[in-house]
Parts: C-alpha cells; sequence; structure tokens
C-alpha cells in the first residue's frame, strides 16, 4: 500500500491559472508531508497482525516451545522469550528510526528490497547445493 499520495479535489479558486469548470472534477495529488498521518491505532494493528503473522512457526516460536517442554517452567520461559522480543523490536525501531533520518524512504525501500534479494538467492542456492 503506498502512502505518499492520495488525491484530492481542487478548483478554481486554488489555482488562479484555471477557469472555473463545473463539468469536470480537478483531482491532484498532495506530498505526504501535508497528510495526515494514521492513527495510533492503525499503526499498531497493521505492526501487530504483521508481527503476528510472520513469527507463526518460525524458529523463535518452535525453540521457546522446546524450552518450555524441557524446563517444567512455561511462566519462565515465556517471560524470557518475551523480553528478548521486546529487546529485539527496540533495537529494530531504534535502528529503523535512526535511518530513516538519515536515508529517503525510497532508498530504505530499494535497499530493503535487495537485501531480501539476496538472501533469497542464497537460500536457493543452499537448496540447490544440498
Amino acid at each position: 500500500m503506498k502512502l505518499d499520495s492520495a488525491p484530492v479535489a481542487i478548483s478554481a479558486k486554488d489555482l488562479p491559472e484555471l477557469k472555473e469548470d463545473t463539468t469536470s472534477q480537478l483531482t491532484t495529488v498532495i506530498p505526504a508531508s501535508h497528510k495526515k498521518r494514521d492513527s495510533a491505532f492503525v499503526v499498531f494493528g497493521t505492526t501487530f497482525i504483521t508481527i503476528f503473522l510472520a513469527e507463526i512457526g518460525d524458529k523463535t516460536q518452535l525453540s521457546t516451545l522446546l524450552m518450555s517442554a524441557e524446563s517444567h517452567a512455561p511462566w519462565v520461559v515465556f517471560l524470557g522469550s518475551g523480553a528478548a522480543l521486546i529487546t529485539t523490536s527496540l533495537l529494530g525501531v531504534l535502528l529503523g528510526s535512526w535511518i530513516s533520518s538519515r536515508l529517503s524512504p525510497k532508498t530504505v525501500e530499494k535497499s530493503a528490497g535487495v537485501m531480501l534479494l539476496l538472501i533469497s538467492v542464497m537460500l536457493f542456492w543452499d537448496v540447490l547445493q544440498g
């Protein structure tokens, strides 16, 4: 989903060089700096659903399951794994905030795409070799 633009209706009052035309509707794209930011609830919900779905069945969850079964102390394992996930998420947020203050969103997006493509190629190569 692209969040950097939104259509907005404008009239001849907004652009004096245009003549008033009541038969057509004129639209333009406003820059992201003028767009209302998403509510905290929307950002929280999107983040929660994305991370929740990404984490289901991954190696962290399987490791936590095995540690809980072996230790017979599921609440201690829960607290330890929760603290670890919070810490790694905090590092991700801090690093992401730092990167976003120094690079443009397009550069970050392209860099992430290149890194994911490189990781995919390396995993595919590993499967072919194995």
